[in-house]
């Protein structure tokens, strides 16, 4: 990932204009078996509902397993339109499904992962900037932190704290005051 984004002025750095962003909690792994049990249930499970996914246009193959604080699981995979707009991320259907299905249920940890088709092999995938608003709306009115299980690009398993750890500077409701 470049440090680097396109501002009006032409690229600018980031590491001259931001602080560092403490990444307190952060837990990484470098095999999928030194996660936790629960860790490790939640990333078969997504591992599963990627083998579902309807993506015969990008051919990339996502899956969401969430966990509530009554145990329930609940799952997601990405759903592909031709018309792309209609298109659904793995994330927010399993989000969407949980908060239907089961209101006022707490979800305590969330894993996502992506495979290309025909591929059993795991590929880092990362949610979209609107699946990570959608983490955090939910984790804003829940009041309690999700946690989020990703493979990174750099072939490590990651345990972020909080949604909000994926989208420090987000859209929130006193943006609208």
């Amino acid at each position: 990932m470049s440090n680097f984004f396109l501002g009006r002025r032409g690229f600018i750095n980031l590491e001259e204009y931001l602080p560092s962003l403490p990444m307190k909690g952060l837990l990484t792994f470098e095999q999928i078996e030194d996660l936790d049990s629960e860790s490790k249930y939640l990333v078969h499970k997504a591992k599963d509902a990627a083998q579902y996914a309807y993506a015969p246009y990008s051919k990339f193959h996502v899956g969401a397993a969430l966990i509530l604080e009554n145990d329930i699981l609940v799952i997601g995979n990405n759903q592909e339109n031709v018309a792309y707009p209609m298109c659904m991320c793995a994330e927010r259907v399993a989000l969407y499904t949980a908060a239907s299905s089961h209101q006022g249920k707490k979800i305590k940890k969330m894993a996502v992962v992506a495979h290309k088709k025909n591929q059993k092999e795991l590929t880092a995938a990362t949610p979209c900037g609107g699946c990570r608003q959608v983490m955090l709306e939910y984790e804003t009115l829940q009041n309690t932190p999700i946690q989020i299980v990703l493979l990174t690009k750099e072939s490590k398993w990651t345990i972020f704290p909080s949604a909000s750890f994926l989208l420090p500077f987000s859209f929130n409701k006193e943006n609208l005051i």
